[in-house]
C-alpha cells in the first residue's frame, strides 16, 4: 500500500470549533433576540450559495437578519459570528508537528464561507499549517459531494491511497471513504495521534 503523503484536514470540529454551525445560530438568535424557527429558514435557503463563494457575508446577513429594521448593526451580528471561534489546541499542536515533519503535504478541505474561513486563517495561524485551502468557498464544491474529494486529489495531484482525510461529520468520512481515500473519524482529540500512526502518518 502506498504510503500517505496527503493530509485533507476538516477544520470545525476538528483544529477548531465549528464556524456557524446549527448552535451557533442558535445562540446568536438569543442573543439578538430573533425569531429563531426564521433565522434558520432564511439561512437554509441561502447556506450552499454563502459556503461555496456565491453569497459574501454583507449579502448573507441583509438576506437571513437584516430584512427588517434592527437594533445592531451587520459589524455586531459579524462579530459575534466570529466569536464562536476557538481553537482546539490538541489537534491544532498535532498538526504542526505534522507539518514541521517535512513528510506530507497538508491541506484544508473544509465547509466554509469565505469570510469566516479567511478570519479563521488568520486569527488561529492557519497559513502555517497549510500548504493549500480547498475550502468551499474557494472551490465551489461542498462535502460530502464526492466531486469535492476528486477536486482535491487532481488539485494535489495523489491517489487516494496516498491521501488521508480527517472530518468529525461521519457523512463526510463515508464519502471519502467510498472513493479509496483512508479515512479518521475525529471523535477524541486525545487519541487522534494514535489513530493516524495507525495508519502510517506520524511526525517523527
Amino acid at each position: 500500500m502506498a504510503r500517505p503523503s496527503l493530509l485533507l484536514w476538516d477544520v470545525g470540529g476538528v483544529l477548531l470549533t465549528n464556524g456557524w454551525d446549527r448552535a451557533g445560530r442558535a445562540a446568536a438568535a438569543e442573543r439578538f433576540h430573533l425569531d429563531a424557527a426564521e433565522f434558520e429558514r432564511r439561512h437554509l435557503a441561502v447556506d450552499a450559495a454563502f459556503e461555496t463563494g456565491r453569497m459574501d457575508a454583507s449579502s448573507y446577513l441583509a438576506t437571513t437578519v437584516f430584512h427588517t429594521p434592527r437594533a445592531f448593526s451587520p459589524e455586531e451580528f459579524l462579530r459575534f459570528m466570529e466569536s464562536r471561534s476557538a481553537p482546539v489546541a490538541t489537534t491544532l499542536e498535532l498538526a504542526k508537528r505534522l507539518r514541521e515533519s517535512g513528510k506530507y503535504t497538508m491541506a484544508a478541505l473544509n465547509n466554509e464561507s469565505r469570510e469566516l474561513n479567511e478570519y479563521r486563517i488568520v486569527t488561529f495561524g492557519l497559513r502555517d499549517l497549510f500548504h493549500v485551502f480547498l475550502s468551499s468557498c474557494y472551490t465551489g464544491r461542498r462535502k460530502p459531494d464526492p466531486d469535492a474529494f476528486r477536486y482535491a486529489l487532481t488539485i494535489t495531484q495523489r491517489s487516494p491511497e496516498e491521501s488521508v482525510f480527517l472530518d468529525d461529520r461521519p457523512e463526510n468520512v463515508a464519502a471519502a471513504s467510498s472513493l479509496g481515500l483512508r479515512t479518521v473519524l475525529v471523535t477524541d482529540a486525545a487519541r487522534l495521534g494514535h489513530e493516524l500512526e495507525g495508519l502510517g502518518v506520524t511526525a517523527g
